[in-house]
């Protein structure tokens, strides 16, 4: 195979409608560049024609287009870990196929690459989401970076570039649950960032609901820290002082002053406090302990119904 200069990983999921605006803008963008490239697509399981329009694609440009098509829905991560371990550029450049990211972008990405850095991520100039999605990612953003120590301004970014050593760093692990950005960030040498435009999204709807960008900041500050358990393991600590000094306090109180029926409800309230602490306590050793039960049962990732590509 001849060598390459730039991958460009593109998951689709139910992509049908923006699928042929984003053929006919990123190529001409891609051949502007004058590198050496390959455009791969990871169909995730789509139920809609997203299949059928790729394969469409692949025949049109078949020199420079290859495409992984998966039996089932595997999710958005999963699906670019798999082009991350099918690409064969020396730079990979991760895209979603929903063109808020316009592929116009990716040469401001390639150039920050080749002054030295070996991942670079992007921060949206001005967001076209609504003021509470964007108050809740920079609100995470803010939450995950003091619990993970990862430094990335704009996590729910797709547009962003790695090195070939970081990608191969990525694909040696073997985590069945990952958010591949913040990874790539704990490989990287030399990473920086570069503001990008963002546009509206070109037709259809977002994949990610509000439980479902929860879970991935959950899943995220879990994934790469054990703070949140040292965290509740200190809150559990402060609440037994607590819990003993009021236990002290309400016997000397019934040795001073008597039997009384009028903190009844202060003990329940205090009571229910303590349930809900440990309730939350038993939630977080879960996901946890959830984590683990993915890991242990080996199960693959993905599963790959077909792979076009031009054979050499």
């Amino acid at each position: 195979m001849p060598d390459i200069n730039l991958s460009i990983v593109i998951p689709v999921y139910n992509e049908e409608a923006t699928l042929a605006t984003l053929f006919a803008r990123l190529y001409p963008a891609l051949d502007a560049l004058g590198e050496t490239y390959e455009v791969v697509f990871v169909n995730d399981g789509s139920r809609d024609r997203s299949a059928a329009i790729l394969r469409q694609q692949f025949e049109a440009r078949p020199d420079v287009t290859r495409v992984i098509l998966f039996g089932a829905n595997a999710g958005q991560h999963v699906a670019i870990m798999a082009g991350f371990e099918h690409c064969r550029g020396d730079i990979v450049v991760t895209l979603d196929a929903d063109l808020q990211n316009p592929p116009e972008e990716i040469g401001k990405l390639i150039a920050k690459m080749r002054e030295g850095h070996d991942y670079v991520g992007s921060i949206r100039r001005k967001r076209r989401d609504s003021l509470f999605r964007t108050w809740a990612s920079k609100a995470m953003n803010r939450l995950r970076e003091k619990i993970t120590r990862i430094k990335i301004t704009d996590q729910g970014n797709m547009l962003r570039a790695y090195s070939r050593s970081v990608v191969n760093a990525i694909n040696s692990c073997k985590e069945v649950s990952t958010f591949i950005p913040a990874l790539a960030y704990t490989f990287a040498r030399s990473p920086a960032e570069v503001v990008v435009e963002h546009e509206e999204r070109a037709a259809g709807e977002s994949k990610y609901s509000l439980y479902s960008l929860i879970r991935l900041n959950f899943d995220l500050m879990t994934g790469f820290s054990l703070v949140p358990l040292q965290w509740f393991s200190m809150l559990g600590i402060l609440v037994s002082f607590g819990s003993a000094a009021l236990f002290v306090l309400l016997i000397v109180r019934r040795l001073i002053v008597g039997p009384e029926a009028e903190g009844l409800f202060t003990l329940f309230a205090l009571a229910f406090f303590l349930i809900g602490l440990a309730l939350f306590g038993i939630g977080l050793l879960g996901e946890y302990i959830g984590r683990i039960y993915l890991q242990v049962r080996h199960r693959p990732r993905y599963l790959v119904e077909a792979i076009l590509e031009r054979k050499a």
